[in-house]
């Protein structure tokens, strides 16, 4: 951590640099380390006191030793070639268990387990709903997927492709069809027959957006690409150590290669013409400043890059949709399905009221301006995976974290009061784990230094109040399709180019942006490279 050491052009190595970039986030921590080993002069300005944005890893809970990824927590996007090109020290595990979802019929407990090997999964299938047709239409249809996953990732660190030059790479037009072109609900209610199954597919649209199977802007279409073609495979890892292991060997790599990172230092404008070196003007806990860069990169939302340059923003605000919880227990509870052992359980992604009619009417709600009455998440297990974000002592007593995700809870559910929303949307979505519990939750939770219990909520508006995302939205704005130009977009060669030839837009709000896969940063120091 680089703390600010004052304002004005002498604060820093050098009055006028090659670089500067607007914030100290993941995606501007890559674009600082490939700029600096480059050989150019990087100066990054960070408003917070520390490096990372939403990828961080804090101890939350007063007195107690767990290190949580408290905002962003798992990582699939990330390509080898950005650690390999960086050389950094930062490595992910796989888990075991994709995902499990309880669910009771006829009075029974049970439920859907994804993982430990195609056999079990198989009979996981069967149990659930009767014969192997579903199984074999996931098999089917994840293998679609795994297709389209092994050609398009490797163009994310590539110029920017157009829609029929991806088409053609793909070279499937039933494929394209089927994530191109109509609603994923389409395609879910054709191949999957069982509502649970089908929610448990259609769960990876809804990721921090806010939208229908059928949502005629397919919207749905691009959160559900994204989210099955990290790495080729679509898997999505822990990271060892949390996510800050991986901002911070980010920083590092930067600082080692000469780039300058000040935090403190809020950045509340930048004056440019386009052609000509910008002024970057920005205040600290002291004063005003101004710094020069011969090009500047925004590693923020479009929305305040507009802001920055004085403009106004060309999009609609934009909404977040997500309730994010920390916890840390003192032990997992008991599951009412005995067959599983809750260690398979959160290890993976274990979904609660997510099945397909349950999405529908949940996002219906929301729509109507109610919160959810059945909020729909997913939970896992880090500390399962990766047990080092545990102190030796805790991790000897058996405790482990939980983070929880929720859906469908859009910034304007919370808008009037939001504290008292948390609340009812946090204790209506424990319910609804509880109801697959032997055991409440609350009587596994730990407790702080002060006696209180070890669980945190952020909504959407807390997560713009806490990190400047515009609505709370995780990406930025709605997440873009993997080509260019787009309508009314300045897509440029590699997707980060702005109306400013000097600014470009290396955040999570470029085209391929999303997500904690340093792409949009990447890219951005491809740009100003000239490659």
């Amino acid at each position: 951590m680089t703390t600010s050491r004052g304002t004005g052009h002498t604060a820093f190595g050098q009055a006028v640099y090659d670089t500067v970039i607007v914030g100290g986030g993941h995606n501007g921590l890559v674009a600082a380390a490939y700029l600096a080993r480059a050989g150019r002069s990087v100066l990054v300005l960070e408003r917070l006191g520390h490096t990372g944005g939403a990828a961080v890893s804090t101890r939350p809970f007063t007195g107690v030793d767990a290190r949580l990824s408290r905002y962003s927590y798992l990582v699939s996007l990330l390509p080898e070639k950005i650690l390999r090109d960086l050389g950094l020290r930062f490595a992910v595990r796989r888990r075991t268990v994709s995902s499990y979802t309880p669910v009771e019929r006829d009075g029974r407990p049970g439920g859907l387990l994804v993982g430990g090997g195609e056999q079990r999964t198989r009979e996981s299938f069967a149990r659930l709903t009767g014969s192997d047709r579903e199984y074999e239409s996931w098999r089917a249809f994840y293998g679609t997927t795994g297709q389209v996953a092994r050609k398009v990732f490797p163009t994310l660190t590539e110029p920017l492709p157009t829609r029929q030059e991806l088409r053609a790479r793909i070279d499937d037009e039933a494929a394209w069809r089927m994530l191109f072109e109509e609603p994923l609900g389409r395609a879910v209610e054709r191949h999957f027959a069982d509502d649970l199954v089908r929610g448990v597919v259609l769960t990876d649209g809804l990721i921090g957006t806010f939208a229908d199977a059928h949502d005629a802007s397919l919207v749905q279409n691009r959160c559900f690409l994204y989210h099955v073609i990290g790495g080729g495979t679509g898997d999505w890892d822990v990271p060892v150590g949390g996510m800050g292991a991986l901002t911070d060997a980010l920083a590092a790599a930067a600082r080692a290669a000469g780039a300058e990172i000040a935090t403190g230092h809020e950045v509340l404008r930048i004056d440019t013409d386009g052609t000509a070196p910008a002024e970057v003007v920005f205040r600290t806990a002291v004063g005003e400043g101004r710094v020069v860069g011969r090009a500047v990169l925004v590693n923020a939302s479009p929305r305040a890059l507009a802001e920055l340059l004085g403009e106004t923003p060309a999009e609609p605000a934009p909404e977040g949709a997500q309730l994010k919880v920390n916890m840390l227990l003192r032990r997992l509870p008991r599951l009412r399905d005995s067959s599983v052992d809750p260690r398979e359980a959160f290890g993976g992604t274990f979904h609660i009221a997510e099945g397909y009619a349950e999405l529908a009417r949940a996002h219906a709600e929301a729509a109507a301006g109610e919160l959810p009455s059945v909020p729909p998440s997913e939970i896992y297990c880090h500390s399962l995976t990766d047990p080092t974000i545990l102190g030796p002592e805790l991790a000897e007593q058996g405790y482990q974290t939980l983070t929880l995700f929720g859906l469908h809870t859009p910034a304007r559910l919370f808008a009037h009061d939001n504290q008292q929303a948390r609340e009812v949307l946090l204790t209506a979505t424990l319910a609804q784990l509880d109801a697959h519990l032997a055991e409440p939750l609350t009587d596994c939770l730990a407790f702080d230094a002060d006696g209180r219990p070890c669980i945190e909520a952020k909504t959407p508006l807390d997560l713009e109040r806490e990190l400047r995302l515009p609505g709370g939205h995780i990406f930025h704005r709605d997440l873009s399709w993997p080509y260019g130009p787009g309508a009314g977009e300045e897509a440029g060669r590699w997707g980060v180019e702005t109306a400013h030839r000097n600014v470009l837009l290396c955040g999570a709000g470029a085209v391929r942006g999303g997500g904690v896969s340093g792409v949009p940063g990447h890219n951005a120091a491809m740009a100003v490279l000239g490659h």
